[in-house]
């Protein structure tokens, strides 16, 4: 089908608190329009990978996040223009209750997207123990910010005929909008959770009939025409520039190989920070350390998070993989790591009573706890030398993590960044800096920092060319 030359329409399914189960629901409608023939495009609002990857996975296309605090607004516009071009709708899961944000004005809620994106909102409703008093919350949620638009509300954990009837009722009657979907309680959990959510799509071989089923309940419970028809209602945002990534491609010559980790230990990625590394002129090697394969040729690395934890015993095994690793860190390959890659890079994780080595790049042991060590937005300031960044930026981005440092043999000077907002690596420091490598807690996105894109192809073509210096016997060239 051609390509049109405006944004889709599209719903933002949110709710009134986490754990609601929007995110099952997101997935079953997807997954049902989509065999609908019709072309979804997926996002998530708020800094997570998890969802995102689910979403990904029901619509056949790449999840996109949506995020006012990482990315401007304008961006976040550009954002979702951009890549509802080729689709017929956008599905939008929000993230914890509709109003809530980092602060009393709700700037960075789920409800201020949906009226920065200009579409309507679906709440998701857990109905355990309750009829009539849904009306009432509801009611409170349309009145609380008019310029919201809710249009529809899907009810999940329903205990029966007579129950959906009680509320449907009330709901329609006292909130004046449709009920378009009654869930009951669902015997069996297709989708089990893990401590940040629900369990990453790699790490499991039946995600398929998991889509397949959500799928299925979807079609079941809701009113998927009418869902589509609410979408229709309003025109979606227009942003009055394009949105496109800086191109340096053409300029560099040959392409550096930048690395990147990606299996089922390694899979905390936004898709826009590896397709800007393409842009900037990287071609990207997909590693997976879980293999053991040799490690290949390139000339820098970007090792984002995920569970090594879960996959330390494998990880420790391939003591060539972690040596060479270790061997070209000291010769200066540009590394870049993100909370699960920092783990990686250190000297060894503890697991009760269990240790298993990293890399050993860097002189740290982490252990873990039973509950977030650090979890939320951050801000950094830069403030030491580092091969990413200059001194004085300011980054925005997120921080979730159950490890903790158990022992570390550095200094602060070897820490670039100081946190503003969030925890961080140690004393409200992260940023842990060693020749080349910065790794850090903090998750960023290219698209609230481009910067960092430039820098990891820079160095990657610096990087390359001191390789070949060596080779011709010039060690000057670094």
């Amino acid at each position: 089908m051609q390509q049109k030359n405006s944004p889709s329409s599209g719903i933002v399914v949110a709710a009134l608190r986490g754990g609601s189960g929007k995110t099952l629901i997101s997935i079953g409608i997807i997954a049902a329009l989509k065999e609908h023939g019709k072309r979804v495009a997926p996002f998530k609002k708020g800094p997570d990978y998890i969802d995102a990857g689910w979403l990904a996975l029901a619509a056949g296309r790449p999840c996109y996040n949506l995020d006012t605090f990482l990315v401007t607004k304008e961006t976040t516009l550009k954002t979702y223009n951009y890549y509802t071009l080729n689709a017929d709708i956008a599905i939008v899961e929000g993230n914890r209750g509709i109003y809530d944000g980092i602060d009393p004005e709700g700037k960075t809620s789920t409800a201020e997207l949906a009226k920065l994106l200009n579409i309507p909102v679906v709440l998701c409703l857990d109905c355990t123990k309750s009829t009539r008093t849904m009306a009432a919350a509801i009611l409170g949620c349309i009145k609380f910010d008019p310029h919201t638009m809710i249009k529809g509300v899907i009810l999940n954990k329903v205990a029966g005929k007579r129950h959906e009837k009680n509320l449907s009722n009330s709901i329609e009657h006292y909130c004046g909008i449709p009920v378009l979907g009654a869930l009951p309680k669902l015997g069996r959990q297709y989708f089990p959770e893990r401590h940040m959510g629900l369990v990453p799509t790699p790490e499991h071989t039946w995600a398929k009939v998991s889509i397949e089923n959500a799928a299925k309940t979807a079609k079941k419970y809701i009113d998927l025409n009418t869902l589509f028809d609410i979408a229709h209602q309003s025109t979606p945002a227009a942003c009055p520039t394009p949105f496109e990534y800086r191109i340096l491609s053409d300029t560099i010559s040959p392409r550096p190989k930048i690395g990147i980790f990606r299996d089922a230990a390694f899979q905390f990625y936004y898709p826009e920070n590896i397709e800007s590394l393409k842009q900037a002129g990287g071609e990207i090697i997909f590693i997976s350390p879980l293999e053991g394969k040799p490690l290949p040729e390139i000339d820098a690395l970007y090792i984002g998070g995920g569970f090594p934890e879960t996959h330390a015993e494998k990880l420790a095994q391939h003591v060539e993989f972690r040596n060479e690793l270790h061997s070209r860190a000291e010769d200066g390959l540009p590394i870049y790591a993100e909370c699960g890659g920092l783990m990686y890079l250190g000297k060894e994780l503890v697991l009760g009573e269990n240790s298993y080595a990293m890399t050993g790049a860097l002189p740290i042991v982490f252990g873990f706890s039973k509950k977030p060590q650090g979890h939320g937005y951050t801000i950094v300031s830069v403030k030491e030398n580092n091969p990413f960044f200059k001194i004085g930026t300011t980054l925005r981005g997120h921080e979730f993590h159950y490890s903790k440092v158990l022992s570390w043999n550095g200094d602060d000077a070897d820490l670039a960044f100081k946190m503003e907002k969030g925890t961080g690596f140690l004393n409200k420091m992260d940023g842990i800096c060693y020749k080349n490598i910065l790794a850090s807690y903090t998750h960023i996105h290219v698209l609230g920092t481009p910067a960092w894109a430039e820098a990891m192809v820079n160095n990657a073509v610096s990087y390359s060319k001191y390789k070949s210096g060596k080779k011709q016997g010039n060690h000057d060239t670094a």
